[in-house]
């Protein structure tokens, strides 16, 4: 950042709009800035969830996780930049295999829960794909480029696998789904 903020309130978005950082102005509603805005809140809650006790090597890929979204939200904020690269999207699908190695394969659909960082893992998940909606939907209206899309997807994936490697670290079992049950059935 060449120049720093030092001027927050600055009332040139107090008609809607926005500046992005080619120095063109948006409607606060546009697709551009609800993605930035999904972005953002996923950036937020990878933040709750760093708050938790976390092995030493899961601190690692989700604060590198918050640094590539930071750079994603750079390629939203800047239509014709790239900052993110087939080599962020390899690095998230290797943690993801790492994870995913020691781990029982799933035979059933697991609902969200087990212990608190597991949950806050699942709520980063289901944020992530709303974030990566809200791209696909900008895509249809504007360039972008596709390791942004992909690195979403891999990053929903790899939050969905830290929830079951966290739940099995905390000595807790997935919450499986039992379809058909009765109502009022515990």
């Amino acid at each position: 950042m060449s120049d720093r903020l030092s001027h927050i309130v600055t009332r040139t978005g107090d008609d809607g709009s926005t500046g992005l950082g080619d120095g063109s102005r948006v409607g606060k509603d546009s697709l551009r800035i609800c993605a930035l805005g999904e972005v953002d809140e996923l950036n937020s809650v990878l933040g709750v969830l760093l708050a938790e006790t976390l092995p030493d090597e899961v601190r690692a890929w989700l604060s590198e996780a918050q640094h590539d979204l930071f750079d994603l939200g750079s390629e939203l904020a800047v239509p014709g930049y790239s900052a993110l690269g087939a080599e962020h999207v390899q690095a998230l699908e290797a943690v993801v295999a790492f994870l995913n190695e020691d781990l029982p394969p799933l035979k059933e659909f697991i609902l969200p829960g087990g212990g608190r960082a597991a949950a806050l893992s699942h709520q980063a998940r289901s944020v992530c794909r709303r974030a990566e909606r809200a791209v696909v939907a900008l895509a249809q209206q504007e360039t972008v480029s596709d390791a942004v899309r992909r690195y979403l997807n891999r990053l929903s994936d790899l939050l969905f696998v830290l929830s079951r490697y966290l739940n099995r670290q905390a000595g807790e079992p997935d919450v499986l789904w039992r379809p058909g049950r009765k109502t009022g059935e515990v």
